[in-house]
């Protein structure tokens, strides 16, 4: 204990006796300096802990005791001293200030520096493994130096965090606090903060159970209680019946049923609001997650989801939209942290198959030694090489680290061209740059030449080229793209046999495509990958709450059957996609001049108007949305006197 702090316990008078002895001439200058003031002493030890004002480090209290000396010997009044003393320790005390507000300045709320130390710790101690819901008290080797490549940091899950560091906190919080004006009294979750206007969240009927653990990883399944089964029959119903107020009826009595809000999010998504397809996207994502079972984790990346059973398939589906929302409003470095949430839910298979786009928000975000990392450490097996997008963005990654002077970012590009030329012209032309007329006319790389490659090679390529072009486009990358496809055509000229090992397996690989690939193509609409879908796929509905479902699918509860249901002809992937979206949309009244009305259409036997197609209703179901958005009470009564105040 400090010198100070004894003062303060004991006075002044109790610690003469433990001082030593001094002269009589530092005795008698210390006595003309008149009467020594009373200090308040302290009963509790701990009190001194806890006081602003106390103790401070023992280099400090050193420097002060020297100065008290060196003032008891110079002629100052006392409340000089005093008042040097206060100034000094005022200064102090808004350094420590100052330096705290700016570690909080990209997180000010006060549950990150939980967060935050909780993860130091995770660092210096590691994972523990987890078995049968017990902690295992083994000893565990830790790498101190890596984590695990699916593991989440709860701050680059919020996209408000990563607006902060574009635009500034400033502008971030104005924003805020312009939208909501009034208190949200619901808790934030980790995945999405709830509105003002949305209503609280009672039993939802939407649970989750542990089914098993094994190897330290965790298995859950979501759960549908009775009462939540009787409103997803009520919803498949109000799909079928081709009537847009039946689907908003039951949203307005149940507004957190998941499979209903993912269906109007894709009608909202159609008509152009986007803004009410986000929202009705978040909506699901927070109730979910307030469903989750408390023991799934979502930072370590050690649970799992089973994508065969239906209940488990919206949280896939809500979280790949959300990222997709959040990458196209320019926060990248969050879309790919809801990449990995989304890949550790389900890693070995990979059923959206994210890793064909965890690479594209990987450079966006400049996150270049972790694409080298999983490139790296799930080469050997997942082979990523394989896949066009990893093959040529790994090789970038590597320009951008400019490691060993660029050899191994010059090495990886060269062969990433041999093993797939057709990625070359597609993306010259789509960033709009003419190629050189010995590269556009030499047989390796000509378009002429890549005819005869394999259907589903293509539809990668085209993947790759329509979402990573951007990155690829500037104008040092297209330099070194440049030198090096003049090293490939040395390599193809003087035979090297590379080209042709590259060639066989070009050719006898990518014959088909998983059924994750396709599902991954249709949800991400992007138009060029969408060309040379198998034909199997065209009488197979394609819906939008559940785009193909796994032929394994673990069906855990069956619709019952319905007298009055009127079974209906598949006309075509088309078709099943409009019915899917679009409860007005009647295929028979689009192909029949006519106007044939079907019968028993409607969930009370009635049927659309002779004049309905499908902008009326996306209309309809839109301008319903809009309502009951906006008809929705708020939580809190607001004050009618309150004057909203600008803010600066």
């Amino acid at each position: 204990m400090s010198s100070r702090a004894v003062r303060k316990l004991h006075g002044d008078s109790d610690l003469a006796l433990l001082a030593p002895v001094e002269d009589d001439k530092e005795s008698d200058i210390s006595e003309d300096d008149g009467p020594a003031q009373p200090i308040k002493t302290k009963a509790n030890l701990f009190e001194l802990l806890g006081d602003d004002e106390g103790i401070v480090d023992d280099d400090i209290e050193e420097e002060e005791e020297k100065e008290d000396k060196k003032e008891n010997t110079e002629p100052k009044s006392t409340g000089a001293v005093k008042k040097k003393r206060k100034k000094k320790k005022k200064k102090k005390a808004n350094e420590k200030k100052e330096q705290k507000d700016e570690e909080n300045n990209v997180d000010e709320n006060p549950e990150d520096e939980i967060d935050a130390s909780i993860r130091e710790v995770n660092k210096i101690l590691g994972p523990l493994p987890v078995t049968n819901g017990i902690m295992n008290t083994e000893e565990v080797p830790v790498s101190m130096g890596t984590r695990s490549l699916l593991s989440i940091e709860h701050k680059h899950l919020n996209p408000d965090n990563e607006m902060r560091r574009i635009f500034g906190s400033q502008v971030v919080r104005s924003e805020h606090r312009r939208k909501e004006r009034r208190k949200n009294i619901q808790k934030s979750g980790w995945l999405v903060s709830p509105r003002p206007n949305w209503p609280p969240i009672s039993k939802t009927g939407l649970s989750m159970t542990l089914g098993s653990s094994k190897n330290g990883y965790q298995y859950f399944n979501f759960e549908h209680s009775k009462e939540y089964q009787k409103v997803e029959f009520q919803f498949l119903d109000a799909v079928e019946s081709y009537n847009p107020s039946n689907l908003i009826s039951l949203v307005n009595m149940h507004p957190y049923h998941i499979n209903s809000l993912l269906q109007l999010s894709e009608v909202c998504k159609m008509s152009e609001d986007l803004q009410m397809a986000t929202e009705l996207i978040e909506k699901a994502l927070y109730c979910m997650e307030g469903s989750l079972h408390t023991l799934f984790n979502l930072a370590q990346g050690t649970c799992r989801l089973d994508y065969r059973h239906p209940e488990n398939r919206a949280l896939f589906l809500a979280l790949f939209r959300h990222l997709v929302y959040i990458g196209n409003k320019g926060c990248y470095r969050t879309a790919l942290e809801l990449c990995k949430l989304l890949l550790g839910l389900d890693p070995n298979g990979d059923p959206i198959c994210i890793l064909l786009m965890m690479d594209f928000y990987a450079i966006r975000s400049e996150q270049y030694e972790y694409l080298i990392r999983l490139f790296n450490e799930w080469e050997s097996h997942k082979n990523l090489s394989q896949l066009p997008n990893f093959a040529f963005s790994t090789a970038l990654a590597h320009f951008h680290s400019n490691e060993d002077g660029g050899k191994k970012a010059d090495s990886m590009l060269q062969e990433a061209l041999i093993m797939f030329p057709s990625v070359l012209i597609g993306l010259l032309d789509k960033c709009s740059i003419q190629p050189d007329p010995l590269v556009a006319s030499h047989p390796f790389f000509s378009a002429s030449s890549h005819t005869s490659q394999p259907v589903a090679l293509t539809q990668l390529v085209s993947l790759f080229i329509a979402r990573n072009f951007s990155s690829w486009k500037v104008p040092e990358v297209m330099g070194w793209l440049e030198r090096n496809v003049q090293e490939v055509l040395k390599r193809v000229d003087n035979k090297d046999p590379l080209v042709q090992n590259f060639r066989k397996k070009r050719l006898s690989r990518y014959q088909k495509a998983p059924r994750n690939i396709y599902r991954h193509l249709i949800m991400s609409e992007i138009k060029e990958a969408l060309i040379g879908l198998p034909v199997e796929l065209s009488n197979t509905p394609i819906l939008s709450y559940d785009p193909l479902p796994p032929l394994d699918s673990i069906v855990s509860y069956t619709r019952p059957a319905r007298q009055s249901r009127v079974q209906h002809d598949q006309s075509g992937a088309l078709a099943s996609f409009f019915q899917s979206l679009l409860p007005s949309y009647n295929p028979d009244a689009v192909a029949d001049n006519n106007n044939v009305r079907g019968q028993g259409r409607g969930a009370e036997g009635g049927y659309m108007p002779e004049h309905a197609n499908i902008r009326e209703g996306i209309d309809a179901l839109m301008n319903s949305m809009r309502d009951l958005l906006a008809n929705v009470q708020s939580l809190q009564p607001e004050d009618d006197n309150e004057e909203l105040e600008e803010v600066d």
